[in-house]
């Protein structure tokens, strides 16, 4: 098990659908019933991107870094077997998700970690939160996309809508 405590402090710069959790709110029909989205992966030109729903704040930034590890592999093969505990703060709420996405794709490209199971607590413009998931295994986790950065591109970050876009620089 792996324990890790990342702290990042504020600075500036500039499709699929996982499942149904509470706090979710975009619904979609399909042949049968409605199923809440936790996110989907968007068009973009020339990056990756991702739309993440929730009713909160902390659910949308959960739900966005679920996104932003689709990119990367199956979530759904990623056991939470350690965490790491994720601080950090910044001017606006487009920068507090940058910054907690960019610490989570810093623990992957650096630790080789994946995540997928998040939990997030936010205060004013702090975040606090656990990242649950475990080292790379090669022959579970195939590796889709390979993800250099959080971008500020395009970034929304509307909590009382419901919904994020982030862009990721592939």
């Amino acid at each position: 098990m792996f324990v890790s405590s990342r702290r990042s402090t504020s600075s500036s710069g500039p499709g699929k659908t996982a499942g149904s959790e509470a706090g979710n709110v975009h619904l979609s029909r399909t042949d049968g019933p409605a199923v809440a989205k936790r996110f989907e992966e968007i068009e973009h030109t020339a990056d990756a991107a991702i739309k993440a729903y929730g009713r909160s704040r902390k659910v949308l930034f959960e739900n966005a870094a679920a996104g932003m590890f689709s990119f990367i592999t199956d979530i759904r093969k990623v056991r939470p077997r350690g965490e790491i505990l994720v601080r950090t703060t910044a001017e606006d709420i487009e920068q507090l998700m940058v910054h907690w996405l960019q610490e989570l794709l810093y623990a992957y490209d650096a630790q080789g970690l994946l995540f997928s199971k998040f939990d997030v607590n936010i205060r004013g413009l702090n975040l606090r939160a656990k990242a649950r998931g475990e080292a790379i295994d090669r022959a579970r986790h195939p590796l889709r996309l390979n993800l250099k950065a959080v971008t500020y591109n395009n970034l929304v970050v509307d909590a009382r809508a419901g919904y994020a876009t982030v862009v990721f620089d592939i």
